[in-house]
C-alpha cells in the first residue's frame, strides 16, 4: 500500500486497514515457524505497511481537533 493510496483514506478506513494488515502479519509469522513461507521478505513488506498506517493514523489524528 502506498502513501498516496493511505493518504486518500478516511480515518477509520486506515484503522479497517492497520487491523486486516496486523492480522496478515500474524498469519504470516505462524506460517514461517512451520516452514511454509518461500517469500520470507513479505515479513519487512508488512511491517513497513503497519508503521506507514499508523503514521498516517497519528498525523489525521491531530489535525481533527485542531480543526473543529
Amino acid at each position: 500500500m502506498t502513501s498516496k493510496e493511505i493518504r486518500e483514506l478516511a480515518p477509520a478506513e486506515i484503522t479497517t486497514k492497520l487491523r486486516e494488515t496486523r492480522e496478515q502479519l500474524l498469519q504470516l509469522r505462524l506460517r514461517k515457524q512451520t516452514g511454509q513461507v518461500e517469500k520470507t521478505h513479505e515479513l519487512r513488506t508488512l511491517r513497513k505497511d503497519i508503521a506507514r498506517l499508523e503514521t498516517f493514523l497519528t498525523q489525521k489524528n491531530q489535525k481533527a481537533p485542531a480543526v473543529a
